[in-house]
């Protein structure tokens, strides 16, 4: 499968997990050296940082808008925190430079672009997973990846979905057809959600898919499904 650009956005499960980030970022080198993608971008999600603005904002009862910068911000300073773990990724934050860098493995700090391009609701179901694929929409890819920590999205026998359509995907979640574990497992069930509310608005408004793929120690599912040949080897969610 041969991709010349890619936006990875990076979940907080794996950011903040060093055996995480570092099996998710040497996979992504590997594809890198090898030129399979000459162009990865990555986007950091806000993680605990985000999870504490939240909290704050249910107690202090601030307004949306401030709450959602602040989320943006966290955003920023998790890819900050990235850099100083993998000095050899390049910052970028000038949104144009991003576009017209031909080859690089980058991070892109979203929030000076996204105050300037104000196009998303300001809202707790919006997160980094939607300001991914809005990111994806403005430099003209055709799919965005989001790395977390779980295989995909799971149906209600616990098996992954490898392809859903976002309206689908609404309808089984409204009806409980994800994920309805028979030991109902609360986990499991927050497991199989990976993704925030407004994703799949975007993905119909855009006509662009998301893959969510496990970036998670011990796993190879990053490369398997760059370099693999074999439909069976590679284990992903893609929502259309």
């Amino acid at each position: 499968m041969k991709h010349t650009t890619a936006i990875f956005k990076i979940g907080g499960k794996i950011l903040e997990d060093f055996e995480n980030l570092n099996t998710t970022i040497s996979q992504l080198t590997q594809i890198f050296d090898e030129n399979l993608i000459q162009k990865i971008i990555l986007i950091p999600g806000g993680g605990t940082l985000a999870n504490f603005i939240r909290k704050v904002y249910s107690e202090l009862k601030f307004t949306e808008e401030i709450a959602h910068w602040m989320g943006t911000i966290s955003m920023n300073y998790n890819g900050l925190e990235l850099s100083k773990k993998f000095p050899k990724l390049e910052v970028i934050e000038d949104f144009d430079r991003l576009k017209k860098i031909n080859k690089s493995f980058c991070i892109f700090l979203p929030y000076q672009f996204l105050k300037e391009n104000d196009k998303l609701p300001h809202s707790w179901d919006v997160t980094s997973d939607s300001i991914t694929l809005f990111l994806a929409k403005e430099l003209g890819f055709h799919e965005c990846f989001l790395i977390k920590d779980v295989d995909g999205i799971l149906n209600n026998e616990n098996q992954v979905i490898k392809e859903i359509s976002a309206s689908e995907f609404k309808k089984l979640k409204e009806i409980g057809k994800i994920a309805k574990s028979k030991f109902d497992s609360e986990k499991l069930k927050e497991m199989s959600k990976p993704i925030d509310p407004y994703l799949t608005n975007l993905i119909q408004l855009y006509n662009i898919p998301c893959i969510i793929l496990n970036g998670s120690k011990n796993t190879t599912r990053i490369l398997k499904y760059f370099k693999s040949t074999k439909p069976e080897e590679k284990l992903y969610t893609k929502i259309i």
